[in-house]
């Protein structure tokens, strides 16, 4: 498909909500409809292409919905879409509703049905949205800043009771595979002990020695921060009130790290990848992943991207047990 045959652009959110995917969504519609294109909004991601939940959006479709969270066009998995045949009912949506080309935001899982979707003809552009910050193009992806915010504010009004009671609070921050929340949300809240799924610990090396350590200099209550990847926090505390005796409580910030409304980054990142997605497009550049690098807007090819691998900076872990003591 040639860029002259590019009229109607689609655009879809999917996977785990993100706050700052409406301000992706608001930046992908006005860039197009400015540039010429029409718009199509595709709801509950992929399983709403193959269901054909697809409506049409004009510049006011997207009026007052950069502070919000969630997303205003939904999401939700689709495991029918993993098939062959469910991808090409996929592309066979779009054609039967003019969709020349689709905007993608989500995750990993989201780019690799963009890359199939692609393979069956459709022209897909990747936008990272996820709170985990797992997408190993990109430095940065929508949500995660206010992800951290939100942990933070929350473990800030945890610190007061803690410090009341003299007590220890295991908090569980989200991140299965990826450690980016609890790492630097660790050292934000300054929690004495932060475990994350890229480094294995010891409980009586990394956490119980550590809080007898600092109980001898005068500390009487603390807060340890695990990645749902790790473990559970439930399980840790108990296993902290067993062996110190220190009253210890558990705390799974759990889905609303995924709400509330953007921060200032999320909103300008998201304006600026999803205004770049539509640029890709009009210059007849399809089938790539939308990236931050170095504080710049870029783009991967979607095969390339998803086969990037991305680490973590593990020395954060060093500073935050320099100076949480």
């Amino acid at each position: 498909m040639t860029e002259h045959e590019i009229k109607t652009i689609g655009v879809l959110t999917s996977g785990g909500d993100a706050p700052g995917m409406n301000a992706a969504i608001r930046s992908v519609v006005r860039s197009a409809i400015t540039r010429g294109f029409a718009v199509k909004g595709v709801r509950h991601g992929y399983n709403g292409l193959i269901t054909g939940d697809i409506v049409d959006m004009n510049l006011r479709s997207v009026s007052e919905i950069i502070h919000r969270g969630g997303t205003i066009l939904y999401t939700a998995r689709c495991l029918e879409f993993k098939t062959l045949e469910g991808q090409k009912k996929a592309a066979d949506a779009c054609r039967e509703h003019g969709i020349d080309a689709l905007v993608v935001i989500g995750g990993d899982g989201s780019f690799r049905g963009a890359k199939d979707l692609a393979a069956q003809g459709i022209p897909c552009i990747g936008i990272p949205g996820t709170i985990d910050n797992d997408i190993a193009c990109s430095d940065y992806t929508i949500g995660y800043d206010t992800a951290m915010n939100t942990a933070v504010e929350m473990i800030d009004k945890l610190r007061d009771t803690t410090q009341s009671h003299d007590r220890c609070s295991v908090v569980e921050v989200m991140g299965r595979n990826a450690g980016y929340i609890a790492i630097n949300t660790g050292i934000a809240v300054g929690a004495l002990v932060t475990l994350i799924p890229e480094v294995p610990y010891d409980l009586d090396r990394d956490v119980i020695s550590r809080m007898k350590k600092t109980q001898k200099t005068g500390k009487r209550h603390f807060i340890i921060l695990i990645a749902e990847g790790v473990g559970h926090a439930g399980d840790l505390a108990n296993e902290i009130q067993a062996r110190t005796g220190i009253d210890s409580r558990a705390t799974v910030l759990g889905h609303v790290q995924r709400g509330g409304s953007p921060t200032l980054r999320d909103r300008v990142t998201a304006s600026r990848m999803g205004y770049h997605a539509v640029e890709l497009i009009s210059k007849g550049i399809y089938n790539r992943v939308v990236a931050t690098r170095a504080e710049s807007i870029v783009d991967y090819d979607i095969s390339v991207a998803l086969s990037m691998y991305k680490t973590i900076d593990t020395s954060l872990l060093d500073i935050a047990s320099a100076i949480s003591i």
